[in-house]
């Protein structure tokens, strides 16, 4: 990533100087990196003597709750609680919007977020930032992840000066968390400036084998079974080398699936040789969750964008077919379909790059 200027971390010091009560919000079904720099803003602000909350879309996976561990009295779920949600972003004096370029990708809470009367600050990654919504804008593509952006920017502030030991320990843990979980455990998107994060991180004695353990280790048995049905029974690969897997709503019951179970799942067809990109498709009420990475050459962002309401990164992205308009009938096979169709006019008109 380039460096920060310091003109920007110059206006964020006055910024959160003068004020006394933040409110910070991410995106909806929020994932490992949406929580790590969520959580670890809100604890580098209550050191810093100042009122923080965190405010929800709705509520982060099992798999990510150690990340809240010693602070849930401080992370509030719109779904859960959409009058509470409401009442700590209008009465914050400073919102920041992390890991998301839009107010729409908070969806319930976009109407809030653009009503709150308050300066807004912007710390994200991807690409098309909605500039004109924000007070201050911190907008880097070429970083892993939000939570390694935020903490360049935070080892940038006076306080901190440079030295990662000058962090509070939870917060240093959950952006090291955050930056992890974005990089597929440093397999992907990764920077020079990445591994300075991490290296830096490790110096002033984080301990990372105990956040990778608590990442990875403690899932639960049903998410294997899942994953094994997925490969042998329901994975799909097209002759342009693309593989899809589908997790009906029939499919998630029989795993007892919880949010989150099934991070990562889009990556393992990419170890595949003949595979260039995978998707994943999840059915919600009115809609299936599409997630998307490729391997280079091919343009993850550009399908997402063209075909699927959404966008991302050039070799990791997401988006959406919702019920009743892409698929009329809603069904799982009619998703197959439109997947099969769609991939046929992405490669055969070229647009794949």
């Amino acid at each position: 990533m380039t460096s920060i200027d310091p003109g920007l971390i110059s206006s964020l010091h006055i910024l959160a100087g003068k004020a006394e009560k933040a409110a910070i919000v991410t995106h909806m079904h929020p994932d490992g990196d949406a929580i790590g720099s969520s959580t670890g803003l809100m604890r580098y602000l209550k050191a810093s003597g100042k009122q923080a909350v965190t405010v929800l879309h709705d509520r982060y996976p099992e798999s990510l709750a150690f990340l809240a561990e010693g602070d849930t009295d401080s992370i509030i779920v719109h779904e859960e609680n959409p009058e509470a949600a409401a009442e700590a972003v209008n009465s914050a004096d400073l919102l920041f919007c992390l890991d998301m370029n839009t107010f729409s990708r908070a969806e319930k809470m976009s109407r809030i977020l653009e009503e709150c009367k308050c300066p807004k600050v912007l710390i994200d990654h991807h690409l098309n930032p909605d500039t004109g919504k924000f007070s201050l804008i911190f907008s880097e593509v070429e970083v892993s992840s939000t939570s390694e952006l935020l903490y360049h920017i935070l080892m940038n502030m006076p306080d901190i000066a440079g030295d990662a030991s000058k962090l509070p320990r939870k917060c240093a843990e959950a952006l090291l968390a955050g930056m992890t979980t974005d990089t597929n455990n440093f397999s992907n998107s990764v920077y020079p400036s990445t591994f300075m994060m991490a290296s830096q991180l490790l110096a002033a004695g984080i301990d990372r084998d105990a956040v990778v353990a608590a990442l990875y280790t403690n899932y639960r048995e049903n998410r294997f079974r899942l994953m094994g049905e997925l490969l042998s029974e329901n994975m799909a690969i097209t002759e342009d080398g693309v593989a899809y897997m589908i997790i009906d709503k029939a499919l998630a019951r029989k795993y007892d699936i919880k949010e989150g179970e099934t991070e990562g799942f889009v990556n393992m067809p990419l170890g595949i040789g003949c595979v260039r990109m995978s998707l994943l498709l999840k059915e919600e009420d009115d809609r299936f969750r599409v997630s998307i990475r490729s391997k280079k050459g091919i343009s993850a962002n550009k399908f997402s964008a063209v075909y699927f309401h959404g966008g991302g990164h050039e070799l990791a992205a997401g988006g959406r077919l919702m019920k009743g308009e892409d698929l009329p009938c809603g069904t799982a096979e009619e998703a197959s379909h439109y997947v099969k169709e769609k991939l046929k006019e992405f490669f055969s008109g070229g647009a794949s790059r």
